[in-house]
């Protein structure tokens, strides 16, 4: 159960797009056609998905301070988190490096399609998002960093889908003249983001229920504490 809430939430209610507004320039200049937005959705997907778990095991064994306690006693005082920028970007340009070659290879047309904004995906914010992310939920192990990264990856493939099947739906339509273009698609952009504010309630209903069993807890707990030192009170006085 955990595992699915993480991954729901990384989709709906922490996506990259809609909730932080990571990966806008992929997302708004690769959206014109639906083919586009699967390829390109599709390696983010591929690249999330292998560099979160990746930078999880660099940042537990390697960047935290005292990470390097496993090399022995001399290297637990040691502290590499001001690295941390350059190894999490040098690891998404080695996965960004694989999925060019691999589209190359079997989809040139797709390739082709994608232009430079295959290769940017190492430079995209959401991709980098996904493992800064990630160090700050502090997760307990390597399952829940694949899953939050492919919940993320799903997210952002969701939301340039959907802006790419309705963006190909209003070219046919009467879009007053100054809007047309990125002007409608930012507008767009913007209820869909609206829509996807809606699922934060999703999965806050068990955390209301928590937060209510714990003030009652507390609640009995000081009564508890009160009548306590009131019959010490009275045996005192005694």
């Amino acid at each position: 159960m955990e595992y699915l809430e993480l991954f729901l939430k990384s989709i709906f209610i922490e996506n990259m797009v809609f909730a932080f507004f990571l990966g806008m320039c992929s997302y708004l200049a690769v959206s014109k056609k639906v083919s586009t937005a699967v390829g390109l959705g599709a390696a983010v997907i591929f690249v999330l998905a292998i560099t979160v778990p990746l930078n999880f095991l660099l940042d537990k064994y390697l960047l935290q301070d005292g990470a390097l306690a496993w090399l022995g006693p001399e290297y637990a005082d040691y502290d590499l988190s001001f690295l941390t920028f350059i190894l999490f970007i040098a690891t998404i340009a080695t996965m960004v490096q694989l999925v060019e070659i691999v589209v190359e290879k079997f989809s040139p047309a797709l390739y082709n399609s994608l232009g430079i904004f295959l290769p940017l995906i190492a430079v995209n914010c959401a991709i980098l998002g996904g493992s800064l992310f990630m160090q700050q939920k502090e997760f307990a192990n390597i399952s829940q960093a694949a899953v939050y990264g492919v919940g993320s990856g799903i997210g952002w493939f969701l939301a340039i889908l959907a802006i790419a099947a309705i963006r190909e739906k209003i070219r046919y339509s009467n879009v007053p003249a100054p809007l047309r273009g990125l002007g409608i698609t930012f507008i767009l952009t913007g209820l869909m983001a609206i829509g996807f504010m809606s699922f934060g309630g999703m999965l806050t209903g068990g955390d209301e229920e928590d937060k209510e069993e714990t003030k009652a807890a507390q609640v009995e707990k000081e009564k508890t504490t009160k009548e306590v030192a009131e019959n010490t009170n009275v045996i005192t006085l005694k």
